[in-house]
């Protein structure tokens, strides 16, 4: 029997997914959490690796001439060094569309988050103050209507679609900002990035991170948005310098940023938006809802099944 390796399966489960699917394909050795230091040795002699968070990189590879194919329980995978696995022959299968629903909705939650302020007022009623008021209703953070607002989405592969979306039952106004412009969409407008930070009320990012990307969102395009604006982010953290968006957000120059993802993670103590005003974050948790994680594996044991059975599919490395 091929034997396989999963080396961080705390990042997929705590006990309330099962990973049998996958283990029972392969003579399969399930760790929780793996170091990079333990990578390689982890692996041995193993031809099938799974892993959401661990760095296969060329040394890696070196190390672990057996490894003939890579799962990733992700849709990214920047963490697999592509060019070596094709030097190898070696297989890397991601999981595209998993999350779509999943971090459309934590992108509206996080819009929810400033413009309903349902948190703050529910913790006003748990702290007992309603109980002392002469109102039957409280004034206190300002609540905002989405209806009518503009909402410009960046990158718009299906998560940023399936946001529109939702935006459209709103009653927003969507702007996109994306390399290729699909025909037939009346209810959108395609503008540059510039245009749409001018006139945006709620930016929120769907692009992946690569070269082109990284630092999109810097002090110059930060200038370009509204005071009143607040910028959203549940793509990947180093699309945005976080330095300048800290800057940003002391000098009011937006007037908040929600996010689900940074630049390093976890978060370091040294990250320049902790402890920062007008600014939610959340520890990547947007693609962790039981329904998204239990469709995750079954995507994960679909890929590994064909590679089995030498049908391989979704297969990164061309």
């Amino acid at each position: 029997m091929i034997k396989a390796v999963i080396l961080d399966a705390s990042t997929v489960t705590d006990g309330d997914v099962s990973l049998e699917p996958l283990t029972s394909l392969c003579d399969t050795t399930v760790y929780d959490y793996t170091v990079y230091e333990d990578i390689a040795a982890r692996i041995g002699d193993a031809e099938v690796v799974l892993t959401n968070k661990c760095r296969i990189s060329r040394e890696v590879f070196e190390k672990c001439p057996n490894l003939r194919f890579v799962g990733v329980f992700a849709t990214g995978y920047n963490n697999v060094d592509i060019d070596a696995a094709r030097e190898r022959g070696a297989v890397v299968s991601n999981v595209p569309g998993y999350s779509t629903n999943s971090v459309a909705q934590h992108t509206f939650a996080l819009i929810l988050y400033h413009y309903s302020s349902v948190s703050r007022y529910a913790e006003y009623t748990g702290r007992g103050e309603w109980c002392f008021s002469k109102l039957f209703t409280h004034f206190g953070p300002p609540l905002y209507e989405l209806c009518g607002k503009t909402l410009g989405i960046v990158g718009y592969g299906s998560i940023g679609r399936a946001v529109a979306k939702i935006a459209l039952a709103f009653g927003m106004n969507i702007l996109v900002n994306t390399r290729t412009v699909p025909e037939n969409e009346p209810e959108t407008e395609f503008v540059s990035l510039e245009e749409l930070l001018r006139r945006s009320d709620i930016v929120t990012l769907h692009c992946p991170l690569t070269p082109q990307t990284d630092r999109l969102i810097d002090a110059r395009t930060l200038s370009l948005m509204k005071p009143t604006a607040v910028l959203i982010n549940t793509s990947r953290g180093g699309v945005i310098d976080e330095n300048a968006l800290r800057e940003a957000l002391d000098a009011k120059k937006i007037a908040g940023f929600g996010a689900d993802v940074l630049t390093v993670e976890p978060m370091d103590k040294n990250c320049p938006l902790l402890g920062a005003e007008n600014c939610w974050i959340t520890p990547h948790i947007a693609w962790a809802p039981l329904e998204t994680r239990l469709r995750l594996v079954s995507l994960v044991r679909d890929n590994l099944s064909g590679y089995l059975n030498g049908n391989v599919i979704n297969n990164v490395v061309s």
